[in-house]
């Protein structure tokens, strides 16, 4: 069984850094890609990154130049910089893997809240 948990959530200050870490357990094989999710309170869950198993990366315009993506494989762990925060990328953060057959693998989610 392949559990995903996410860390590194919290408060910070408009302007401030959180990184956040995905990291998987159980036996896990091909990974396609890995992306991150986010909900904000009263909206539905929007894309923000991807990185592919050859290491291609893209973003939300949103989140473009203000967050890198990154992986270890060995660890099979995905992260999330996030750098210049604002209130409007106050929500909850997800991790997703999504393997080369079957379902995807979703993490618990961790909040991020951006406020003076």
């Amino acid at each position: 069984q392949v559990q995903l948990v996410e860390s590194g959530g919290g408060l910070v200050q408009p302007g401030g850094s959180l990184r956040l870490s995905c990291a998987a357990s159980g036996r896990l094989f091909a990974i396609n890609a890995m992306d991150w999710y986010r909900q904000a309170p009263g909206k539905e869950r929007e894309w923000v990154a991807t990185i592919t198993s050859i290491s291609y990366t893209n973003y939300a315009d949103s989140v473009k130049g203000r967050f890198i993506i990154s992986r270890d494989s060995n660890a099979n762990t995905v992260y999330l910089q996030m750098n210049s925060l604002k209130p409007e990328d106050t929500a909850v953060y997800y991790c997703c893997f999504r393997p080369a057959s079957g379902l995807n693998f979703w993490g618990q989610g961790t909040q991020v809240t951006v406020s003076s």
